[in-house]
């Protein structure tokens, strides 16, 4: 009889695995955050190269059933003494253009919602351009309309984790008290090109106002809960609440640090000091050449998570959980994926790397979830901004 039941769970397993397997395939899987060509950059090489390590590439992400991803160009604060940022974002927008025309049999880029469907069509993944971090472009509207114009259609308001001049970071010390009036002008003219509020790194209060100023929803792409783990990089369940009563998305990213105390308490042990911490930034970066900040920086890309035991690691179940909790607080159609591939999360116990996405889906599956709750959170729910945004 013993022999018998382990035999039927294991039946029921593999069914569920089949059945995730088969509704990942036929779902929209829009990750709303990727470090995409951060390799590349420092490193050289092609995003359509299988690489054997990092957790992003073209192939695997096309194994793991990705169909869109915000394919971010990320700039350090390393450039921001120098007052480099501006021309770094150049540099990785026309990197990342570049190795979207070279791979055009993969991935095309997209400017609004209906390219993805057309894109997906074709085989191929849709990449939608997102820069990540804002420092010296000062909110400067001709340069955000000129990014525009290359294809950028998601902007970070805050630098990072380092505040601005128009927007206060989650762990800068916060002089704007949220939003200056060129941070609101920003926003307006964001909604007026058509391009998403980003709202990730951003301090609490310029989230809050975010949300207010803008006439379009505004989108936490990378992203944790408070309640799971106090960190200021988190969002508490008022906001959160707020963002969603205006139509708004939160992104999960798929790190231990943001969701799991034990990682992250872990972590700040061994590196003494919280991930966010760039405090040691600043004089020596000031004096140093473009080229000067590559080759120091290089080292650190793609960018692992720590080699957390796996004995405190969550697991791709207990990851879910957190998108449990946001869902009773703020219902199934607020939140998305937001993994931060590249982007230094350490990722659950048993997860590889970009593959293994579907795990989520059976994940949630073996949850309870209905099929449509997990297109939901896989896509549909991004796409839905994505569409308000970009197809007024």
């Amino acid at each position: 009889m013993w022999t018998a039941g382990v035999a039927a769970i294991g039946l029921a397993l593999a069914q569920t695995a089949d059945k995730a397997r088969a509704l990942h395939a036929a779902s929209l899987v829009f990750d709303g955050h990727v470090h995409a060509i951060d390799r590349e950059f420092y490193h050289g090489g092609d995003i359509g190269e299988r690489k054997a390590d990092g957790m992003w590439d073209l192939s695997r992400a096309k194994e793991g059933g990705l169909k869109a991803l915000f394919f971010s160009a990320y700039v350090p604060e390393d450039y921001y003494p120098g007052r480099l940022e501006t021309k770094q974002a150049l540099r990785e927008i026309d990197l990342a253009l570049r190795q979207i025309e070279k791979n055009r049999d993969a991935v095309e880029l997209a400017l609004k919602a209906s390219d993805i469907a057309r894109i997906n069509k074709t085989g191929k993944i849709a990449a939608v351009l997102d820069l990540e971090g804002s420092f010296d472009l000062d909110g400067d509207l001709a340069l955000l309309r000129q990014f525009y114009r290359l294809g950028l259609r998601s902007y970070q308001l805050s630098a990072h984790n380092w505040d601005n001049s128009y927007a206060d970071s989650c762990c800068g010390a916060h002089p704007s008290k949220g939003l200056t009036p060129h941070g609101r002008e920003l926003i307006h003219e964001m909604n007026r090109l058509g391009m998403v509020i980003n709202v990730s790194h951003a301090s609490d209060d310029a989230i809050s106002q975010a949300i207010e100023a803008s006439s379009d929803p505004v989108i936490a792409t990378h992203h944790g809960l408070r309640s799971f783990n106090d960190l200021p990089r988190n969002m508490p369940d008022d906001l959160l609440r707020k963002l969603a009563a205006k139509g708004g998305v939160i992104g999960f990213q798929i790190g231990n640090e943001f969701h799991n105390r034990k990682v992250f308490d872990w972590r700040t042990a061994h590196a003494g000091k919280p991930f966010w911490d760039t405090g040691d930034i600043a004089k020596r970066e000031a004096g140093m050449s473009i080229l000067d900040i590559d080759k120091m920086i290089a080292p650190q890309y793609p960018m692992p998570g720590v080699d957390a035991p796996d004995d405190i690691r969550f697991t791709v179940d207990d990851w879910v959980g957190v998108v449990d909790r946001a869902i009773q607080l703020v219902g199934e159609d607020h939140v998305a994926l937001g993994s931060d591939f590249d982007g230094g999360p350490t990722l659950p116990r048993g997860f590889r790397d970009v593959r293994d996405l579907p795990l989520i889906t059976e994940a949630m599956l073996r949850r309870g979830y209905s099929e449509t709750r997990i297109r939901k959170f896989l896509g549909g729910n991004l796409l839905r901004v994505f569409r308000q945004v970009t197809e007024k």
